[in-house]
């Protein structure tokens, strides 16, 4: 018999995307929180109508302290956590059905995830196979508390070669406008103490394109492989270099 596991998704403006995301997740889960933090576009009746409870967290506490704040109102131990613009694919369904989650011996399931530009996927630039820590047990692990790409802390995990697909850019102004994330990064950075030299915006801008581009093999993907690099080279260097305007304004 399937266990019981609940779903999880933070939110705002994704009228475009939840409800696929909750009918995906509906596969397997029980029940399903959403956490928004003050949508406009009409997701928050979306999601209710979906049968999702919906908390209303206004202003955004940061990636990881959202997610962390529906995990009390999910009813079962084990979570399924989403972002809206994943789903989930038939592989992963069927092991979450013929799986006994809690005789696997551990606090997390990592799983892989196929990255999509459009309607395009690609194995290269670091794209695939991409696992990622989404199913877990929310009594022996949580959320890092970070503003943005917080991922889930267990002792113990286990990797399984199932997947989740996930909608990660629209088209290539979407890819670089998503950048902006390296904005909520370099907070962190600016405020962890960790010495950075005037070079280094260059330096890891240079290596993130780099390994993306060549070690990563984005090359065999064409021009979608040379632009994902080039933003993940972007995303480091304003990482670093916002960082340091930070610290000069006294900011942080």
């Amino acid at each position: 018999m399937r266990m019981a596991i609940s779903g999880l998704v933070i939110t705002l403006n994704e009228a475009h995307n939840i409800v696929d995301c909750l009918r995906s997740l509906r596969a397997v889960c029980d029940d399903i929180v959403v956490v928004d933090s003050g949508s406009t576009d009409g997701t928050i009746a979306l999601a209710e109508a979906e049968g999702a409870t919906v908390i209303v967290q206004k202003p955004f506490l940061g990636d990881g302290p959202q997610r962390s704040l529906g995990l009390p109102r999910c009813r079962h131990a084990w979570v399924l956590n989403l972002d809206a613009d994943e789903r989930l694919e038939p592989d992963f369904i069927a092991y979450v059905k013929n799986t006994d989650l809690d005789a696997l011996g551990v606090d997390l399931v990592e799983t892989r995830r196929r990255n999509y530009i459009g309607d395009r996927f690609t194995p290269y630039a670091g794209q695939y196979p991409d696992y990622v820590k989404r199913l877990f047990n929310r009594h022996r692990a949580d959320f890092t508390p970070v503003v943005a790409h917080t991922c889930v802390k267990a002792a113990t995990s286990t990797k399984v070669a199932v997947h989740i697909t996930h909608y990660s850019y629209r088209n290539y102004p979407d890819m670089i406008a998503k950048c902006k994330y390296a904005e909520w990064l370099s907070v962190g950075l600016a405020k962890s103490g960790k010495k950075i030299y005037p070079w280094h915006p260059a330096l890891h801008g240079g290596w993130a394109f780099f390994r993306h581009y060549v070690i990563k093999l984005g090359f065999l993907a064409g021009l979608d492989g040379l632009t994902l690099s080039m933003c993940k080279g972007i995303g480091s260097y304003l990482k670093y270099a916002h960082a340091l305007e930070l610290r000069r304004s006294g900011k942080v």
